[in-house]
């Protein structure tokens, strides 16, 4: 019985290496284009800003790949994101320990996690609407709490840090490795990784097989809103301010990011390395635009063609392995 699980896992994994070289071969079609396209797209300083730009997206779409993998979705982690630059802000204005500042600013994100998987687990209430609710609410909040305005962030050395290159890469994209590799390893090579495709597949035959199925949602929204609240700390860090209306529309940049990265809005589909390429294949898009004058709200008609096409291609992907 073991010995046929292995071969099954096979084809899966297979096209999930194949999906994730075409990304990667689309991505520097894209930049090869770019830079003959225009003058100024491979310039340091170009490239500098492009992977600023993503990846605070990756680490968001990161997140987001954890939920729809179970079947969810996510729509408050631009608000996470705005509300997390707003709690580090005053956490650090009112003369908090950097570091501590941060760690409770995460706990923030956590706390809201646990929150939609309360309102999924044991109220009932489907994951758009609960997570639609939240990201009003947040917003609200902060707006209260900052009487509408933004924090100036006094702290000079938090902020270089999102400014600053280590090796000639900017710190920022360091923080995607900081994630992305340990994520890749949890949903890869954990059971608990294994757990989140098997409720996205049949949520009630993984609870027959013995899942808590409970508490992989639970872990699911947990882990999205940990991302968010990191995002919104290195968006503090970046920006200088704290601001509840920073972020708006990024959850849509993060389902987008994690989609043409190739997981499914269906569930049981997904990987960490597509999310984070489907980020920077719309930074590069967005970025290229701008630097060859395209109307910006053609960036946007780019952005969900893309996203039909995948969806559908995904759609009959699924139909014919049945």
């Amino acid at each position: 019985m073991s010995t046929e699980a292995i071969p099954a896992e096979k084809p899966k994994r297979n096209y999930n290496a194949l999906f994730g070289l075409t990304l990667l071969a689309l991505l520097v079609l894209l930049w090869i284009i770019l830079s003959l396209s225009t003058s100024s797209f491979a310039s340091a300083n170009n490239i500098s800003n492009l992977l600023r730009q993503g990846s605070m997206i990756a680490i968001l779409a990161v997140g987001q790949t954890f939920v729809i993998i179970t079947g969810g979705i996510d729509l408050s982690v631009g608000a996470v994101v705005g509300f997390a630059t707003v709690i580090a802000a005053m956490l650090i204005n009112a003369g908090v320990p950097v570091f501590l500042a941060i760690l409770l600013t995460l706990l923030v994100g956590v706390a809201i996690g646990l929150f939609h998987g309360f309102g999924i687990v044991k109220m009932g209430l489907p994951p758009f609407i609960i997570t639609l609710a939240t990201l009003t609410s947040l917003r609200g909040i902060g707006l209260l709490m900052t009487n509408g305005n933004s924090i100036s962030i006094n702290n000079d050395a938090f902020q270089e840090f999102s400014r600053n290159s280590f090796l000639g890469v900017p710190n920022l994209f360091w923080m995607v490795l900081l994630v992305g590799i340990p994520a890749y390893v949890f949903l890869h090579h954990s059971r608990w990784g294994r757990y989140l495709f098997s409720v996205g597949s049949n949520a009630e035959a993984s609870r027959l097989s013995g899942v808590n199925v409970q508490r992989t949602i639970f872990m699911a929204y947990t882990l999205s809103g940990l991302c968010a609240a990191f995002v919104g700390v290195l968006l503090a860090s970046r920006i200088g301010i704290g601001n509840p209306t920073q972020a708006e529309g990024w959850e849509l940049q993060a389902i987008a990011s994690s989609v043409i990265g190739g997981t499914s809005l269906f569930g049981a589909v997904g990987s960490v390395h597509g999310p984070l390429l489907g980020a920077f294949i719309l930074a590069t898009i967005n970025n290229g635009a701008n630097l060859l004058n395209v109307n910006a709200f053609w960036q946007r008609v780019i952005t969900g063609v893309l996203i039909i096409v995948i969806v559908y291609f995904d759609g009959l992907r699924r139909r014919g392995g049945k």
